[in-house]
């Protein structure tokens, strides 16, 4: 029998794989970039075969690298499944979820309460991530993702549709009153994002040219919306995570002009997969609230 690699090279190879990205691999497994990259190295040295082509605009799979890829994305599956049996996370009272940060901080949160004075024999298991889990740990997974409402191999229902708007407390909201007086603050931006600051104000001045601003950078709707509100700044916000803090004037929305947001919040599964009774009870749930 061959001799296996040691599962933590695996595991690198495998996100590395899947996000064709050291970097994000990295942030993913909780480890530094470099980490990541040498144990790649090691892994292709045992191997004796290179698994990935290094190119300057990032990583792509060779032949050998993508023919390898489902065999250990099936191994890991296999384990995770066997660990869940074990562990009984996969019992029907365990409502497993997997979902975005923002959703879960500024939504979830707030009415979570709701839910389980519904149904109080749930068991939460809930983990939060910017990005939708490559595979849930067992058939009671449920997702909430933000994206565009394309996951091969999974069905996704869209939740919400929503708008991009500029927000901030409302003591600083007092020195805004037009599109050059917010120039002249702290603005938060999401890199690699569908919403942008040029898009909102592109929409909200017309053709009329605008001098770039200059923007701070943070990577999570959650993180941009904390710095608003602590008064450092103002803050591109969409409905679901913005609308509770202006109901509570925690934050007010400025100016009138609203951008329509290309991305949405789904709920996800794979398809043809099982669904126990927690899952069910909170997809119902979630459903029902998000209509009221």
């Amino acid at each position: 029998m061959a001799r296996l690699p040691p599962l933590n090279w695996l595991r690198a190879f495998e996100a590395s794989a899947r996000a064709l990205s050291f970097t994000e691999a990295a942030q993913e497994l909780h480890m530094t970039q470099s980490a990541v990259s040498q144990q790649i190295k090691s892994l292709e040295s045992a191997l004796g075969r290179q698994l990935f082509h290094r190119r300057a605009r990032g990583l792509e799979l060779t032949d050998i690298g993508r023919g390898y890829l489902p065999t250990v994305q099936a191994a890991f599956n296999t384990l995770e499944e066997g660990t869940a049996v074990l562990t009984g996370r996969n019992e029907p009272d365990v409502l497993e979820l997997h979902s975005n940060i923002s959703f879960a901080t500024f939504w979830l949160t707030p009415r979570l309460h709701l839910f389980l004075a519904e149904f109080p024999w749930v068991q939460l298991d809930v983990a939060t991530s910017i990005w939708p889990a490559e595979k849930p740990r067992n058939l009671a997974a449920v997702e909430i993702v933000l994206g565009l409402g394309k996951w091969e191999g999974r069905a996704g229902q869209r939740l919400t549709r929503d708008t991009i708007f500029p927000v901030c407390t409302p003591e600083l909201a007092r020195d805004i009153g037009d599109v050059n007086a917010l120039l002249r603050h702290r603005l938060f931006e999401l890199p690699g994002t569908l919403q942008t600051w040029d898009n909102w104000l592109a929409g909200a001045i017309g053709h009329r040219k605008f001098e770039r601003p200059r923007t701070h950078l943070v990577s999570t709707w959650a993180l941009s919306m904390q710095w608003a509100l602590q008064g450092l700044g103002v803050a591109l916000a969409h409905d679901t995570v913005a609308n509770d803090l202006i109901a509570q004037g925690r934050l007010v929305r400025l100016l009138d002009h609203a951008l329509p947001m290309k991305e949405a919040y789904y709920l996800i599964s794979p398809e043809g997969s099982l669904i126990n009774p927690a899952a069910k009870a909170f997809k119902g749930w979630l459903m029902q609230q998000l209509k009221s």
